[in-house]
């Protein structure tokens, strides 16, 4: 595994009380970089900072309305770094309110649905994206692997 520089930032509290750790968000962080970069054929091309703002729905919300345009909150926003040759990646921010919510509607433990969002955030900041079809069962394919050698079960399997 790459040892990516990913920090943490906790903007939200709540994120500390709800049974998701930072160790595993920077832990599924640094693995969809691993992952991504292999299955691009640039592993080993560089190692890659990046940061996870844990956030509130307010705050993406903000996020979202400045960047996207779009006055709601959404569960993951990636935010990739200006071209300057460094090794910084960017940045990627969720919110508890609509990570919890979607979880909940889902049936899934809100620690594995943060992860799932995590390494989504981190694989946008790769390039890979899900706007085609094509794209989309390339980016899920990835997720889904990633997900299991953490240990976090196939996410576009609809639960019970």
């Amino acid at each position: 595994m790459t040892s990516a520089g990913v920090v943490i930032s906790v903007g939200e509290p709540g994120w500390r009380h709800c049974g998701v750790t930072v160790a595993r968000v920077r832990a599924a962080a640094r693995l969809a970089l691993a992952r991504g970069l292999e299955r691009s054929g640039n592993a080993g091309s560089h190692e890659g900072r990046l940061t996870v703002l844990l956030a509130g729905d307010d705050r993406l919300r903000e996020l979202n309305l400045r960047f996207r345009g779009k006055d709601y909150p959404t569960n993951v926003l990636s935010f990739p770094a200006l071209e300057t040759g460094s090794d910084y990646l960017g940045d990627v921010a969720l919110a508890l309110g609509v990570a919890a919510h979607e979880a909940q509607t889902a049936g899934k433990q809100l620690a594995d649905h943060a992860l799932h969002l995590t390494v989504h955030g981190v694989l946008h900041l790769l390039g890979y994206d899900h706007r085609k079809p094509g794209e989309a069962r390339t980016m899920e394919r990835l997720e889904i692997a990633i997900l299991h050698e953490l240990g976090v079960a196939n996410p576009y399997t609809p639960r019970a």
